[in-house]
Order: structure tokens, then C-alpha cells, then sequence
């Protein structure tokens, strides 16, 4: 079985990288998820998440939701270099986990063009 961890180059990992996202960037949202998106200068995408306890109550959940996005996000060869922090809607803990990976993957695909025009 090869590596199947998110490596820690792919990750946003200080308050500094957020507040980049948070203060310049283009987004996507549903029911599901708002995912943030911005440019980066490195040669490679990272992601960041913000899943809070005021929206999925349950720890269990949040969980869920956490290794649905980085296994999306690590499967997803649509990501450009581009910094991503994904929040998660109120739906979010009642959906399946189909419908999670679809909602993402449509996220991708719109912010990838949108990073294009940035």
C-alpha cells in the first residue's frame, strides 16, 4: 500500500497562511461546504480546514467531515497552486459521504477556474 498521508508541504499550518486566504481570495459554496481559495507561489496546493464546533456539534463528525476533505484533496489531481481552506455548512453533517465527495469535487473544479482569472 503506497503512502497515504497528506504531506505536511500540502498543509496550511500557521495562523499566517489562514489569514492569506481569508483576507484575499475566491470561493465556492453549497449546503455543504465553502471552500476559500487563493494562489500560491509554491509548486505545489495546500489545504487548510476550518470545521467548527458551533456548526457539527459532534466530534465524531467533524472528524468525518476532516478525512473526507483531505482524502478528496489528496485524490483530486484538478488542485492548482493554490492555497484552499474549507469550511463546512450546516448540511454538512447530515450528508453522505457521497454527496460530500461530489459537493468537493464540484468545489475543485469551479475554484480552479476562478484561480485562473485571480
Amino acid at each position: 500500500m503506497q503512502n497515504a498521508r497528506l504531506p505536511k508541504e500540502a498543509k496550511l499550518l500557521n495562523a499566517a497562511a489562514f489569514n492569506r486566504v481569508f483576507e484575499k481570495s475566491v470561493s465556492s459554496s453549497d449546503q455543504y461546504f465553502t471552500v476559500l481559495a487563493r494562489p500560491n507561489e509554491l509548486e505545489q496546493p495546500r489545504l487548510g480546514m476550518a470545521i467548527s464546533k458551533r456548526k457539527i456539534k459532534l466530534a465524531v463528525t467533524r472528524n468525518r467531515l476532516k478525512r473526507i476533505i483531505r482524502e478528496n484533496f489528496r485524490l483530486s489531481q484538478q488542485n492548482t497552486n493554490a492555497d484552499y481552506v474549507v469550511m463546512a455548512g450546516r448540511q454538512g453533517a447530515t450528508g453522505t459521504n457521497q454527496e460530500l465527495r461530489k459537493s468537493l469535487e464540484k468545489h475543485w473544479g469551479r475554484l480552479k477556474e476562478k484561480c485562473a482569472d485571480f
